[in-house]
C-alpha cells in the first residue's frame, strides 16, 4: 500500500501489475482497488492458465482494472502451446480475450517475435482481427530468462518486421507498438520523410511510439522482492524499495541516470541522430554483451557519418 502512494505521487502513465500469474496474489484485487482510488491507471497481465477464466475478468472489471494484457504467441495452438510450453494455453487466452471483449473490456495482446512464429505474423494478425482487441504490443526477444539468443531475429528480419507492423497499424483497426525495439522509433521517423506527415497511416504508428520511452526512461520495473530495475529485461538492479523511495531510486541511481544520458551510449548508437527518441535496447545490450550501454545488436541502421567497417 505504501508502494502504491509513491507510484501515484509520481504521477505515471500507467500502472501494471504483472507476473508470473498476477491471480495468483491472494490481494491482487485489494491492491487494485487501491491504485484505483489513489487515481492510478491500472492494466494487468494475466497469465493464460485456468485461473483466467470468466469469473476472474468479472473481477478485474469490477476492480477498476481497464486494461487487460493477455500474450498471444502464435496463430494455432500448435505454435502458439509449443512456444508457452503449456497445453491448453492457446484456448484459455482467446476465451478470455472474447470474454473481455463481450464485457466492454479492453485487450493489450502481447505477441513476443521470433524465429519460430515471424511467418505467422499475418496469420495472427487475422486473428486478433477477429478478437477486436484495443493494441497489439510485439516483444522483440532479448535472451534472458527462458529466451535465447537464437530465438531473436537478426536485423534485416527486424526492419521487415516493422514494415509490417507500420502498415498494420495504419489500418486502424488497432495501436500497434513495440517492446525492446525502440528502433520503431527511428523507422516510423524515416517513413514520415518519405511521406507527407498528416498521412493517415503516419497518423496511425505515431500513436503507438509517440515519445522516447524505454528502459529506465520513462519506464521503471518493481520486482516481487522490491528490487528496482529499468525494465524486466533489463535485471540490473538500482535499489529497493523496502530501504528507499522509488522517486529516490528512479530520479538518482547510476544505472537510471547513465541510461537516461544518451551521449553515454557506445558504439553506433552513440552515434546515431535518432539516439534521443529511440536510444536501442538497453536490456539487449546487456544480454548480449554485457555492457547495458552498448549498442543493439538488431539495429540494421547505419548513423549518417558513420563509416562502414
Amino acid at each position: 500500500m505504501r508502494l502504491l502512494t509513491e507510484i501515484a505521487a509520481l504521477r505515471p502513465a500507467v500502472l501494471v501489475l504483472t507476473g508470473g500469474d498476477p491471480l495468483v496474489r491472494p490481494d491482487l484485487f485489494e491492491l487494485a482497488q487501491h491504485a484505483v482510488g489513489l487515481g492510478l491507471d491500472v492494466a494487468l497481465t494475466p497469465s493464460g492458465t485456468p485461473n483466467l477464466n470468466a469469473q476472474a475478468i468479472a473481477r478485474i472489471q469490477d476492480a477498476g482494472i481497464n486494461r487487460i494484457a493477455i500474450s498471444l504467441d502464435g496463430a494455432t495452438a500448435g505454435s502458439h502451446d509449443r512456444f508457452r510450453g503449456v497445453d491448453g494455453s492457446f484456448a484459455v487466452t482467446l476465451a478470455a480475450a472474447r470474454e473481455a471483449a463481450r464485457r466492454g473490456l479492453p485487450v493489450q495482446v502481447n505477441t513476443t517475435a521470433n524465429k519460430g512464429n515471424v511467418a505467422e505474423m499475418p496469420a495472427i494478425r487475422a486473428l486478433l482481427d477477429e478478437l477486436g482487441i484495443a493494441m497489439w504490443s510485439v516483444f522483440f526477444v532479448v535472451p534472458v530468462g527462458r529466451a535465447a539468443a537464437r530465438d531473436m531475429l537478426d536485423a534485416a528480419e527486424v526492419e521487415e518486421l516493422f514494415g509490417f507492423l507500420y502498415e498494420t497499424g495504419a489500418r486502424g483497426k488497432f495501436l500497434v507498438r513495440t517492446t525492446e525495439a525502440p528502433h520503431y522509433r527511428r523507422y516510423l521517423r524515416q517513413r514520415q520523410a518519405e511521406t507527407h506527415a498528416d498521412s493517415p497511416a503516419f497518423r496511425w504508428s505515431r500513436r503507438a511510439a509517440p515519445r522516447g520511452i524505454g528502459d529506465g526512461a520513462g519506464l521503471v520495473f518493481v520486482s516481487h522482492t522490491g528490487e528496482v530495475f529499468p525494465s524486466g529485461f533489463l535485471p540490473l538492479s538500482a535499489g529497493n524499495v523496502r530501504r528507499q523511495s522509488l522517486g529516490a531510486i528512479y530520479r538518482e541511481s547510476e544505472v537510471f541516470r547513465a541510461i537516461r544520458d544518451r551521449d553515454q551510449l557506445g558504439g553506433k548508437c552513440g552515434q546515431c541522430e535518432f539516439r534521443k527518441i529511440c536510444g536501442g535496447s538497453r536490456a539487449r545490450a546487456w544480454a548480449m554483451t554485457g555492457d547495458y550501454l552498448a549498442e543493439d545488436p538488431v539495429c540494421l541502421y547505419q548513423p549518417r557519418g558513420l563509416a562502414v567497417q
